[in-house]
């Protein structure tokens, strides 16, 4: 999808995706200390907004101007600041070792932006900091329940830990998980792919 498929999907007031932050963000960041945080592809700012309650100092950058007025909206109404980016992440490049944590969480580009835009989000990260990537699992298509029917923006976390290769950070996940799913029709499975990467201080 495009800029303006994504203005489009965000137009209405609702969320589309729920103010609540994604399962994995609050697993993975339990015992990290606030510091600087930069949240790519932040879509409407769920995420970001629930760090900067937690007292980071969060960046959230998406190329949807209309996903970020929302994001904006549900940082006012949480009575939190975030800065909030409209750029492509094709382009974008944030300040290297900069961020203490960056995420990328459900990005959806076919394999060469994607190795581009991974190799430039762990470049952002800090001494010490942590990347964490939360993506649609490839096997969710045939396996799972929902997400991007396009197997060309679909991943598995060892092709991450490939666009990784060189970059300097050490991986300490990369598996597939199962993300439960409420439904009209009950409880589904979706699959995910979760890579954690930290480097060393």
């Amino acid at each position: 999808m495009d800029r303006e498929e994504w203005n489009h999907r965000y137009a209405g007031r609702e969320l589309v995706w729920t103010a609540e932050p994604n399962r994995f963000l609050v697993a993975e960041t339990s015992g990290l200390g606030p510091g600087r945080a930069l949240d790519l592809a932040c879509g409407e700012g769920r995420n970001a907004v629930w760090l900067a309650e937690r007292g980071w100092q969060v960046t959230g950058v998406d190329f949807s101007e209309r996903g970020l007025e929302k994001a904006e909206e549900l940082a006012e109404a949480r009575g939190v600041e975030c800065r909030w980016v409209a750029a492509d992440l094709g382009d974008y490049r944030p300040d290297a070792r900069a961020y203490e944590l960056v995420l990328l969480f459900y990005l959806q580009v076919p394999a060469p932006l994607r190795r581009s835009i991974v190799r430039a989000a762990a470049e952002a990260v800090a001494p010490s900091g942590t990347l964490l990537l939360v993506a649609h699992d490839r096997d969710n298509l045939e396996l799972g329940y929902g997400g991007p029917q396009y197997p060309e923006v679909l991943m598995a976390a060892d092709d991450v830990v490939e666009d990784l290769a060189g970059t300097g950070l050490r991986i300490e996940r990369a598996e597939r998980l199962e993300r439960p799913v409420e439904t009209p029709d009950g409880e589904r499975i979706a699959l995910d792919a979760l890579v954690r990467a930290t480097r060393p201080g």
